[in-house]
């Protein structure tokens, strides 16, 4: 059983819950499922799905990147 990351998140006025299965069985990459709190926020969601999907990655699922960081390969 792996660990479940929850958080409330709110965009653009709608509230959301936020569940992020880091290690879930049989996948190699992050796993997260958003759940809308009314329906206003559902409505929302489904019309800004591609939106939603990359503010969840940038925010809340990959580390964010410094300014000044250099690349040393």
């Amino acid at each position: 059983m792996t660990n479940i990351i929850k958080k409330d998140i709110k965009v653009s006025k709608h509230d959301f819950h936020l569940e992020i299965y880091p290690a879930l069985e049989g996948t190699e990459e992050i796993t997260w499922e958003i759940y809308p709190n009314d329906y206003h926020a559902a409505l929302y969601a489904f019309s800004n799905k591609e939106k939603l999907n990359k503010l969840i990655k940038e925010k809340h699922i990959e580390e964010p990147r410094k300014k000044d960081a250099k690349n040393n390969i």
